[in-house]
């Protein structure tokens, strides 16, 4: 049984992406994005990093540090990744499209 896809809009630091989500995981990828915001604004609070790329990649690091840091034992793995590989797809379109914007 093939699962739906839907639209979803999220913003990271002010900035609108629309992404294709299947319907079961709207809520992770919205929890996902206001997490990332959260990150992203707390690097660039700090002053330290400039450029959103910058601080992209900096909130990508911290996640994925922390992330390695928690046991495989609490976290189903199989999962994560899929939901992972689902998530850059969607921001590569979202991206994508969005190229000529900036």
């Amino acid at each position: 049984m093939a699962q739906d896809t839907n639209a979803v809009t999220i913003y990271i630091m002010g900035r609108e992406y629309r992404l294709a989500c299947q319907e079961a995981e709207q809520g992770a990828l919205i929890q996902a994005s206001q997490y990332l915001d959260l990150k992203m604004r707390e690097i660039r609070e700090q002053g330290k990093v400039i450029g959103i790329e910058r601080i992209a990649v900096m909130a990508a690091l911290n996640i994925a540090f922390d992330l390695l840091k928690t046991p495989e034992r609490t976290i189903d793995m199989a999962t994560l990744k899929r939901r992972i590989k689902t998530m850059e797809s969607s921001i590569d379109e979202a991206l994508d499209s969005q190229q000529g914007l900036f």
